[in-house]
């Protein structure tokens, strides 16, 4: 791969096993911000990235693979890094199988994990939500919505994700009333029975939406005993809905949520959702072009690792979104990403 001709200023970052481009006190650091698909979360995110451009004077791009590929997002980061950009903050898509190429790109630049974390790779920080928490915060809108029980569907995109991964075990906890252990994992075909849950099943829809929606009619057309469908990813809560208003079966299939996608903010309004788990997106892409762009800006290896949160962490918490709090919510993010 053919590197930049404009060369930065190689550093090494304490304890990271690596050069870092430095872009210098003066410089405009060159960033890139790297979704895993595009969605209106990831929209919201911008907003944040662009805040943070104005306020540290960076260039950043943002790359969102079209159709969610994981090949996509390889490219876009082999592409980044080629152009010789300072930094790279990154939702990967399959960390499990991405670690040599991260590690690679830790190696060249300044590499930050958002949303969905890969924490085998040589990544500096990861920023976001804890997803086994903001998981089991959403058997808790399960409980509620099926407070004697019953039987739940879950619905997410992929399994491959580090974020998906513990957002279903987190749920799935939480419903079997198990103690709390983010490194247990239930396979996908799992017969999973509590004493008042069952978890039926978990489909993965790939990104596709279609394919989603087609899931929900299949599984409504299937069960009849089902009491609650879970959709895990921000694009799926909508199309969940669309589906159970097609069977008209609002009322009767309680539908709970994840993210801030506005067809299901609307739908949570009407009671048609139950409740939304809702991270921050807009603090994930501020925070990220903020870190990276000091990280980039020190010189110093010791000060540059002190600028790091204690474990290479930032957790951002999520929040629970019900008809009581959720128009405050609502008319806050439409502040902040400029909607009306």
């Amino acid at each position: 791969m053919k590197r930049s001709t404009i060369l930065p200023l190689f550093l090494l970052l304490a304890g990271c096993g690596g050069d870092k481009p430095a872009a210098g006190a003066g410089a405009a650091p060159k960033l890139a911000f790297v979704t895993n698909c595009v969605a209106g979360f990831w929209t919201v995110a911008q907003a944040g990235v662009e805040a943070a451009k104005a306020s540290t004077g960076a260039e950043v791009s943002v790359q969102m693979p079209a159709d969610g590929l994981a090949e996509q997002q390889t490219r876009i980061l082999e592409d980044a890094l080629a152009k010789g950009v300072h930094g790279i903050a990154v939702s990967p898509k399959d960390p499990a199988n991405m670690t040599e190429l991260l590690d690679k790109i830790a190696g060249r630049a300044v590499l930050i994990t958002h949303d969905s974390d890969a924490p085998k790779s040589k990544r500096l920080c990861y920023i976001g939500v804890d997803n086994y928490e903001a998981g089991r915060m959403c058997g808790q809108l399960v409980k509620d919505a099926l407070p004697s029980g019953g039987a739940v569907v879950i619905i997410v995109g992929t399994l491959d994700q580090d974020n998906a991964r513990l957002r279903r075990q987190g749920l799935i906890d939480e419903l079997l009333d198990r103690s709390l252990d983010n490194t247990r994992f239930d396979p996908q075909d799992a017969v999973l029975k509590g004493a008042k849950y069952e978890v039926r099943a978990t489909y993965t829809d790939q990104f596709n939406h279609a394919g989603c929606k087609n899931i929900a009619q299949d599984v409504l057309g299937r069960w009849n005993d089902v009491g609650c469908l879970v959709g895990l990813f921000e694009y799926e809560p909508p199309l969940l809905l669309e589906a159970v208003e097609e069977a008209r079966k609002v009322g009767q299939v309680k539908l709970v949520a994840f993210d801030e996608a506005e067809q299901t903010l609307r739908g949570v309004v009407a009671g048609k959702i139950h409740g939304t788990i809702v991270q921050n997106p807009y603090e994930y892409g501020r925070q990220s072009i903020e870190l990276l762009a000091r990280l980039v800006r020190e010189q110093d290896p010791a000060r540059r690792q002190a600028l790091l949160p204690p474990g290479g962490i930032l957790y951002i918490p999520a929040r629970k979104l019900q008809k009581d709090n959720v128009q405050a919510f609502w008319d806050d993010l439409k502040q902040k990403t400029g909607k009306k």
